[in-house]
């Protein structure tokens, strides 16, 4: 006679078999990205302060960060706005800091997954941050796991951020003795090192294009010494291919 207790066993092992497979690293990617989320979230408190500070309405923010989401464009459109231009002005200001994650898409294009509505999704998740998380994995499936664990969760890290920086408005005061500014450009300092370290092509790239934003920083408007750093890329063997 066949016991209970092992077909009990066994009719659980099969229906753990049946469970779809957890995809291997996800709970160390939670952890290694949370620190980008809790930057995200922190500058998304200082932008939706400053904005409301400044005199937006609450919305604007919120509704700002939602459809463009992206944090430096948002800062210098508001602050185009803040400081008397139209809103025409401030799109144009927002779109060209914002044409460098064209190269960014390149660089994550087949990370995204199948499918149109996966790729528009994907592509508005695209944040320097994100593929530069992405980017430091050892392996395509871990990039892509990457991607998106540390994309939807700095989407809604940053749009909670920015809604209680708007709700709260003033009453903040000067985020900028915070130094909340200087979030961001940590986390990304410790996303590419394992990068600069490992590729001497990269290390060269990376020092040109610092090279070259330092030189134009007081030539040129603010955001564009940015777009031209990416012209330290060129040094890279498959980009001049």
């Amino acid at each position: 006679m066949r016991s209970p207790n092992r077909t009990t066993r066994a009719a659980r092992a099969a229906r753990a078999a049946e469970r779809p497979a957890r995809p291997p690293g996800t709970a160390s990617l939670v952890r290694d990205s949370s620190l980008v989320w809790l930057a995200g979230g922190i500058v998304g408190v200082s932008f939706g302060a400053v904005s409301v500070a400044g005199g937006l309405p609450w919305w604007v923010p919120v509704l700002m960060s939602l459809v463009v989401y992206a944090g430096s464009a948002q800062f210098s459109a508001v602050g185009v706005l803040l400081a008397g231009g139209g809103p025409l002005a401030a799109a144009a200001t927002g779109l060209l800091l914002n044409t460098r994650t064209a190269a960014f898409g390149l660089a994550v294009a087949g990370l995204l997954g199948p499918g149109r509505a996966t790729r528009l999704l994907g592509a508005h998740l695209v944040t320097d941050e994100t593929v530069a998380f992405a980017l430091s994995q050892p392996d395509p499936g871990r990039r892509r796991a990457a991607f998106w664990v540390c994309g939807l969760g700095l989407f809604a890290a940053w749009n909670v951020g920015v809604a209680a920086g708007a709700l709260a408005g003033s009453a903040l005061g000067d985020t900028g003795r915070y130094g909340l500014d200087a979030a961001f450009p940590a986390v990304l300092v410790a996303l590419v090192l394992p990068a600069l370290r490992a590729d001497r092509g990269v290390r060269r790239a990376a020092l040109l294009g610092a090279a070259i934003a330092l030189a134009a920083a007081h030539a040129v408007p603010a955001g564009i010494p940015v777009l031209l750093a990416l012209l330290g890329l060129f040094t890279l063997p498959g980009v001049r291919r």
